[in-house]
C-alpha cells in the first residue's frame, strides 16, 4: 500500500486515442503476431514523487472474426509522466483503442523545504 502523507494531493486524468488503424489498414488491423502502440503522457504539473497511475480501455473497436486480445499498461512512471502502452498479438484485429488514465499522488508545495 502506498501511503500519502502530504497535504497537497493531485489528481490528473485524460483520454488518449492510441491509434485508429481501420482507415489506412494499419498493422493493428491488418497484421498478426505481436503488435504494440506507445503514447508518451506528460503531466500538466510534476508530482512530488512517482504517482499511482490507473489505466483502462474506454473504447475498443475490434474485428469480430478473431480472438480479442489486449494488454494495456502504464510503463516508465516518473513524477513528470509515463508511457501508455497497448499490445495485442496472434490473429487479433484491433481497429482503434481509446485509453483513459488517472494519476494520483503528492504535489510539491512552496512551503516544502529540506535542511539537508
Amino acid at each position: 500500500m502506498k501511503r500519502l502523507s502530504h497535504h497537497m494531493i493531485g489528481v490528473e486524468q485524460d483520454s488518449v486515442i492510441m491509434f485508429s488503424d481501420l482507415e489506412d489498414n494499419g498493422p493493428m488491423w491488418s497484421g498478426d503476431g505481436p503488435r504494440e502502440s506507445r503514447h508518451a503522457v506528460t503531466f500538466s504539473e510534476a508530482f512530488r514523487a512517482q504517482p499511482m497511475v490507473q489505466v483502462a480501455i474506454s473504447m475498443w473497436d475490434t474485428g469480430g472474426d478473431t480472438n480479442q486480445r489486449a494488454d494495456l499498461r502504464a510503463e516508465t512512471i516518473t513524477p513528470e509522466g509515463f508511457v501508455l502502452v497497448f499490445r495485442t498479438w496472434g490473429d487479433s484485429r484491433v481497429a482503434r483503442i481509446r485509453a483513459d488514465w488517472m494519476a494520483l499522488g503528492e504535489l510539491s508545495d512552496e512551503d516544502d523545504w529540506q535542511l539537508y
